[in-house]
């Protein structure tokens, strides 16, 4: 059976999803960890020296200005999962409004971003990249706090890496990540206007 933007998003509302093992290789395969990586939304940990960056950068940010660009950025590394297939269904989910991306740019050049899936109140994380120090760490930064305006209750980072640790991120085991997604994708929520790096810090400074 070929995997249809449909199927794709069928996958994410039971806790699945597709990979492949290099962008030449035309097989794609379903994943469901043991366990799940799990971003903070309210609890995202920006830390002082992150801070002191945000509120001085130039970079700034946007959302599904260009999502093709964020993907293929995320492409553009020796190995990659994202083939033709995978790169041509999140590109239809994108033109259904069901797959978003958040830039950050330097004037006018994409440097940085993060792409994934929203259902109901579940985003799925699928990937990011970073051309400039610390781009990909504000694009989480003002990510998290764009979806905590919006109503969203889970961000799914699928596994959890050191960068992502150090942002907050952790794991929860299967059966805990189906009972939470459940819960998530039944909620409403709305991906929004993002605040920049600058108001996100203010924001949060004035809120904790």
């Amino acid at each position: 059976m070929a995997l249809t933007p449909d199927i794709l998003l069928h996958g994410y509302s039971i806790g699945i999803f597709p990979m492949s093992d290099s962008r030449d290789d035309p097989e794609i395969f379903w994943v469901d960890p043991q366990k799940r990586g799990i971003l903070p939304i309210t609890e995202f940990h920006i830390s002082k020296s992150l801070a002191k960056r945000m509120r001085k950068t130039e970079l700034h940010v946007s959302v599904d200005r260009d999502f093709t660009g964020v993907v293929d950025g995320c492409a553009d590394r020796e190995d990659t999962w994202i083939n033709d297939e995978i790169r041509t269904l999140y590109l239809a989910l994108h033109a259904e409004g069901k797959a978003h991306s958040l830039e950050v740019w330097e004037k006018d050049e994409l440097v940085g971003g993060v792409y994934g899936v929203s259902l109901g109140a579940a985003f799925f994380g699928e990937s990011m990249f970073s051309r400039r120090t610390n781009a990909s760490k504000m694009a989480l930064a003002c990510l998290t706090e764009m979806l905590g305006r919006g109503g969203y209750v889970l961000f799914d980072t699928q596994f959890t890496t050191d960068h992502l640790a150090s942002l907050g991120g952790f794991e929860i085991d299967r059966g805990k990540y189906h009972q939470f997604l459940d819960m998530a994708q039944a909620k409403p929520a709305q991906f929004l206007t993002p605040l920049q790096p600058q108001e996100v810090v203010q924001r949060r400074t004035q809120t904790s």
